[in-house]
């Protein structure tokens, strides 16, 4: 029972303190789940969120999904679940209900100026921790040894976004077909 509540309770600390939402709870799930608690590694977390964006639901809700079944099967995906949903419910039932009451004062559109300036911060974190967990194994940037193949796949795929405007579905499919040619050449041919 003890673990389901420290599921709950972390997930929780999640979904409080994860302002910006999506990629902005990436560093959290990392310094609660992974450094503080270490349930699962790096590298697990890693692979956790890339399950998640390509499952349907929020990014945090689904990390917290999997996390909970990784560390303590359905009950303890229903305990991180119910934990990272229940103070973005609360907070902004009530946040929705203090701006349509003070949203002429002046300081409420500061605070809010301020927060999406926080989240973008906490955007671009994540975003440079997972490009180099991605490119090196690792989130260490003293170790900088970048995986070649993963770099071009990373490019490849980056220009197919940005120039031709693919579908990232099947940028994901094209990608992930490369990396078992990768694996398959690395393994089994060489």
């Amino acid at each position: 029972m003890t673990l389901l509540f420290n599921l709950f309770v972390n997930f929780l600390q999640v979904g409080l303190f994860s302002f910006g939402g999506g990629y902005a709870t990436i560093p959290l799930i990392q310094q609660y789940i992974v450094d503080a608690q270490q349930w699962i590694t790096f590298q697990e977390l890693t692979d956790i969120l890339t399950i998640s964006q390509m499952t349907p639901g929020p990014i945090a809700v689904n990390t917290a999904t999997f996390v909970g079944t990784r560390i303590a099967g359905f009950p303890g995906a229903l305990a991180a679940t119910f934990g990272c949903i229940l103070a973005g419910v609360l907070l902004s039932s009530t946040l929705y209900y203090l701006f349509r009451r003070y949203s002429d004062i002046d300081g409420v559109t500061d605070v809010l100026s301020g927060l999406r300036a926080s989240s973008v911060g906490l955007i671009a974190s994540s975003a440079c921790t997972i490009l180099l967990i991605a490119l090196t194994g690792t989130a260490q940037p003293e170790t900088l040894m970048i995986d070649l193949s993963t770099a071009i796949i990373f490019a490849v795929s980056l220009f197919l976004l940005r120039k031709f405007k693919m579908n990232p579905m099947l940028v994901m499919l094209l990608c992930g077909a490369a990396g078992v040619g990768i694996y398959l050449l690395k393994n089994i041919f060489l």
